[in-house]
């Protein structure tokens, strides 16, 4: 078995940082006799457990950019990593947007839409590339990523410092990621729709 190349390294470890970032959300603390203290930024109370989780999310998400960096720049892209990194990004964005939903920190239908677009983009990719074509990921796709992001982060520390000029950046992000995923999956769609329904 080959050694891993850096970039692919930093993907295993963004896997274990989501899986670590989901195990501290959804552990029963207080069952545990563990409370986390909570800080007050004006009149906003924020949980170390969610600074905690934000800071690791942060780290991740700057690996997402940097693995991806790193491979193609040194000419380091490798089938392991196409899948290790499609695997990593949907432990920690889609595990992470199930949870805040759960605990009603965002609305329901954000990962609902995520998820099904994913579900459906990820077909798409697979149908194409069974007919040797694949379709590169479009701009849109790559600032709804960012959107996703900045939105995630900023709900984690409860939206500061907007929060405290009641602006919701956060909540606009995740709109925006929305919209952009719904018009990504699109151009996935139609750039892959020739193999999806062939003409006889």
């Amino acid at each position: 078995m080959k050694k891993l190349n850096l970039p692919n390294k930093i993907t295993v470890a963004r896997i274990i940082l989501g899986i670590l970032i989901l195990i501290i959300l959804v552990l029963p603390w207080y069952s545990l006799g563990i409370n986390f203290p909570t800080f007050a930024v004006g009149n906003i109370m924020i949980d170390l457990k969610y600074i905690i989780v934000g800071l690791f999310f942060i780290v991740a998400s700057l690996s997402d950019f940097l693995d991806g960096y790193l491979a193609r720049k040194n000419n380091m892209v490798t089938d392991f990593g196409k899948v290790a990194d499609a695997i990593a990004d949907k432990i920690l964005v889609n595990g992470l947007l199930i949870i805040l939903a759960y605990e009603r920190m965002i609305s329901i239908i954000i990962p609902v839409v995520i998820i099904t677009r994913d579900i459906i983009v990820d077909s798409c990719k697979m149908v194409s590339g069974n007919h040797g074509k694949v379709v590169a990921a479009s701009i849109l796709g790559k600032i709804k990523t960012i959107c996703m992001m900045l939105g995630l982060t900023l709900t984690l520390f409860s939206n500061l410092p907007f929060e405290l000029i009641n602006f919701p950046l956060a909540d606009l992000f995740l709109i925006a990621a929305v919209i952009l995923s719904v018009i990504s999956g699109i151009e996935y769609y139609y750039h892959t729709k020739e193999f999806l329904f062939p003409k006889e």
